[in-house]
């Protein structure tokens, strides 16, 4: 039987599912390129998503370390969900127009606010509620500076999907503020 650490077992099957999931995430793209042309991964692609995945994973094991609190483990989860898919989006298609919109990057503000909330936040449950509200609201308010400052044409979905990846950012800051109340 593994070691105890902390009171958790080294080989958690959830940690290992969760590892695996992660393996299989960064390996799925690989086998794709195997059977279509239409997937084509280099190199750095695949470096970048090992980072990405890789770095979410590791932030994720430290929050659940950090407490057996399932609300602020979920709020934890819902954050760090938030801030990949804010990059993966963008970097593969972009949030408003396409990849290459420059404007895009405007949503890096988002990031900056949800990291700095959470640091100022000392990652207690109480500030961490108040640093993702802000994150999401930061999302909302960037939305339409973003449309404005868009060369192109912008569409009406385009729009509504923006504003509904800012959902996860408030359902965070909704589980941090349970946390917060379960002591």
């Amino acid at each position: 039987m593994a070691t105890n650490v902390e009171g958790g077992r080294r080989g958690s099957p959830w940690r290992l599912v969760g590892w695996g999931i992660a393996a299989a995430l960064i390996l799925l793209p690989l086998v794709a390129m195997q059977f279509t042309s239409e997937v084509n991964w280099t190199a750095e692609d695949f470096i970048f998503a090992i980072v990405m995945i890789g770095t979410v994973g590791l932030v994720f094991e430290l929050a659940v370390r950090m407490t057996s609190n399932w609300a602020y483990r979920a709020g934890a989860a819902c954050a760090l969900a938030a801030g990949f898919l804010l990059i993966w989006i963008n970097g593969a298609v972009g949030m408003i127009g396409s990849e290459g919109n420059a404007n895009n990057l405007l949503f890096g503000i988002v990031l900056l606010v949800a990291v700095i909330g959470s640091i100022a936040a000392r990652f207690k449950a109480p500030a961490m509620s108040l640093a993702m509200a802000a994150a999401g609201l930061a999302y909302v308010l960037l939305v339409p500076i973003v449309v404005m400052r868009s060369a192109g044409p912008v569409e009406t979905r385009e729009i509504v999907l923006t504003l509904v990846f800012a959902g996860p950012w408030f359902v965070s800051a909704a589980l941090f503020r349970k946390a917060a109340r379960m002591g």
